[in-house]
């Protein structure tokens, strides 16, 4: 059928009337926890589903293709981590099957896999020291790399085989990728080529030990956090894997855990766990003393409705992967050391 005249009007008509225009809040008080009249500690910042919450539009013949496929790659869908590197926002997204990459800079949006495939399982993710972004993919089993700039996310070669790669960090000293393998309850240690260097950690509940591990950070004096899902407790390492400390029961009440997922830490040494069961963000001391609890499920700001990944900037700036709101949450700490 031949296609008239009129059809590129009529096509940018359907254009625009398909793509919204961003909405314009309306101020809101300010949100911090815990309230008035203590001093607050943490405030939130916004939130973001989608690149034009962030200021970034697709061109026109990605958001034509978006509407005409029915893709909506433009937004969050199912967010399970979140990193930071400069002025770009790394998103991992099993519902996406990628990675977003939120360019502030450049005003910039990409959906990020690799050339010949979709990630299906896209859990975690840890920023290089080169600006390099590495994921991982529990359902392949594999780790991939996103260089700066990249359009594709790049196999990393393993010199071990992984059953379910889920946490992971990078240590910028000695240069070592730490990849918790949940699945065989351990955590591995490659060098940036995907060399196996070490390795520590087998099923059980001893110190040192996991029982369905998943979540994985790396503070700024190199001690590593680890969340050990059903043993329902977080477990502290040095950068050799020997175990230093470990808090955490189970429970339902405040200060528990129950289905933790995400930790990171601070400038201040404080320890933020996501707890997806209690749709909550805790906070706690070095000495797993609890500080601070916000949240409860919902879809408002400052709730959550099963949250998953956590990611904290050197400037305190805290970002939770929202999973089932769709959306990234921007909160920041406010307060001084406890």
């Amino acid at each position: 059928m031949a296609i008239g005249r009129s059809a590129p009007i009529t096509l940018c008509l359907v254009l625009s009337a398909c793509v919204q225009a961003p909405v314009r809040q309306e101020e809101q008080s300010a949100l911090v926890w815990p309230a008035e009249p203590d001093v607050a500690r943490v405030a939130y910042v916004r939130s973001f589903a989608r690149a034009e919450d962030l200021g970034i539009s697709g061109g026109f013949f990605e958001r034509l293709a978006s509407i005409l496929l029915g893709r909506d790659e433009l937004r969050l869908v199912r967010p399970m981590a979140v990193t930071v590197v400069g002025q770009n926002i790394f998103v991992a997204d099993p519902g996406a099957m990628g990675v977003h990459r939120f360019d502030l800079e450049q005003h910039r949006y990409d959906l990020l896999r690799p050339a010949d495939r979709a990630l299906p399982s896209p859990v975690g993710l840890a920023r290089g020291d080169d600006g390099e972004v590495y994921v991982t993919d529990s359902a392949l089993g594999s780790v991939f790399v996103i260089a700066p700039g990249a359009k594709t996310a790049s196999p990393l070669p393993l010199g071990a085989k992984l059953k379910q790669p889920t946490g992971i960090t990078f240590d910028p000293d000695r240069h070592h990728l730490y990849v918790v393998d949940t699945a065989a309850h351990r955590v591995n240690v490659f060098d940036r080529k995907g060399a196996l260097i070490s390795g520590f950690g087998q099923r059980g509940s001893a110190d040192g030990e996991f029982n369905f591990p998943t979540h994985l950070w790396r503070d700024r004096d190199g001690r590593l956090y680890v969340t050990d899902a059903l043993n329902f407790r977080l477990q502290m390492f040095d950068g050799q894997g020997r175990f230093l400390g470990k808090f955490g029961r189970q429970g339902d009440g405040t200060g528990d855990i129950a289905r933790q997922k995400g930790v990171a830490t601070d400038g201040f040494g404080h320890i933020y766990i996501v707890d997806a069961l209690f749709h909550a963000l805790q906070v706690f001391d070095g000495e797993g003393r609890l500080l601070l609890s916000l949240g409860g499920r919902g879809h408002d700001r400052g709730e959550f409705w099963l949250p998953a990944g956590i990611f904290i900037s050197d400037d305190n700036t805290i970002y939770v992967a929202d999973s089932y709101n769709q959306r990234v949450q921007v909160l920041r700490y406010v307060g001084g050391p406890t």
